[in-house]
């Protein structure tokens, strides 16, 4: 949605009086691409009115007669790009969103080569976009960074890494998480692990959220997103945790008969102990769970199918648990009927 929005000109999405949109060129950079191309399609591109995407730093002509949507980091180097483009006259006008927040000082340079290229009315709007992160699936995303050694485990845990680097490091991932939830519109619930470069994140980007909600008047979690984020009971929870943790394997149970036994059920001194509810039961006070049968059984070495499945020699994974559980109750079943049939011919 948001860059929707960016790419229709800051404004929501609608045509205009003859159906069509209108028309334009998008300019962005490695990191404004690799935002776009997991979530708009060339022919998405095109049906917002997107005839031309290029690359900054690409030989571009000039188009005078078709506006020109930018979506680039604010680094120096694009800067001065964009700048020699407002000296060249490349396009109608100039519509200017930047991943990340720009400094002043970069803002000033851009409003100085406006002045000097006599086009301050062509740049139409500056916005920051806080998009400074990769959306992958509905429910993932990854930091936006062309180079993935500089931000990596690797980089932050580096014997001869400088605190300069480490500084760095912790700003840009800072700079995207505080940019999702700024898209999202929501103040986070933060935990961490303590002594790590989690930790570090955490403190830093708690910073940057205060600082933000202490300015009323320009804090980007007011309007809308103030109810539903700010004091919200539904706000989420961001844990932060270092990769030398092993955070996934406590969240899941192994796939095999004996250790989901033990996980998941009451399990202790080889017998398991089950409650069952019976349905519900009618009172004075309205309809009620009915008390819980209690049940257990005792897995020992005279329980063949324990002894089977339970994995000393054979570890069954669960699904054949379940096969094997269907087989006999199968088998049963057919027992039984035997029985049934053998009673009705004496």
């Amino acid at each position: 949605v948001a860059l929707k929005r960016m790419l229709n000109f800051n404004v929501p999405p609608v045509k205009n009086s003859t159906g069509e949109p209108v028309w334009k060129v998008l300019i962005y950079d490695r990191y404004g691409q690799d935002i776009i191309s997991p979530l708009l399609s060339v022919k998405e591109l095109r049906d917002m009115g997107i005839t031309l995407h290029l690359l900054l730093h690409s030989d571009r002509d000039a188009i005078p007669d078709v506006p020109a949507v930018y979506f680039v980091m604010p680094t120096e180097e694009n800067i001065d790009r964009m700048c020699q483009d407002l000296r060249n006259q490349l396009y109608e006008s100039y519509y200017l969103n930047f991943i990340s927040a720009i400094s002043r000082s970069k803002l000033e340079d851009i409003a100085n080569a406006a002045i000097g290229a006599n086009a301050v009315t062509q740049v139409a709007k500056v916005f920051d976009q806080y998009l400074n992160f990769i959306t992958l699936e509905d429910d993932m995303f990854v930091l936006c960074n062309q180079n993935k050694e500089l931000v990596s485990y690797r980089a932050i845990n580096r014997p001869d890494i400088t605190d300069t680097e480490m500084e760095t490091i912790m700003d840009t991932i800072v700079d995207s998480l505080f940019c999702f939830f700024v898209t999202l519109g929501a103040i986070p619930i933060i935990r961490c692990s303590r002594g790590t470069a989690a930790e570090m994140v955490a403190v830093k980007l708690d910073k940057k959220l205060r600082e933000n909600l202490r300015d009323a008047r320009n804090s980007l979690f007011t309007g809308d997103t103030l109810g539903a984020g700010q004091f919200s009971f539904q706000r989420p929870l961001l844990v932060l945790v270092d990769r030398n943790i092993d955070l996934a394997t406590p969240l899941h149970h192994t796939w095999t008969y004996q250790a989901l036994v033990h996980d998941v059920l009451d399990f202790h001194l080889n017998r398991v102990n089950l409650e069952e509810s019976t349905g519900m039961e009618s009172s004075p006070a309205g309809a009620r769970p009915k008390k819980k049968n209690k049940k257990s059984y005792d897995l020992t070495a005279s329980d063949k199918f324990w002894q089977k499945h339970k994995g000393r020699y054979c570890i069954s994974p669960f699904p054949e648990v379940a096969e094997s559980v269907q087989q006999e109750l199968e088998s049963y079943r057919a027992q039984e009927d035997e029985v049934k049939r053998l009673k009705s011919i004496m």
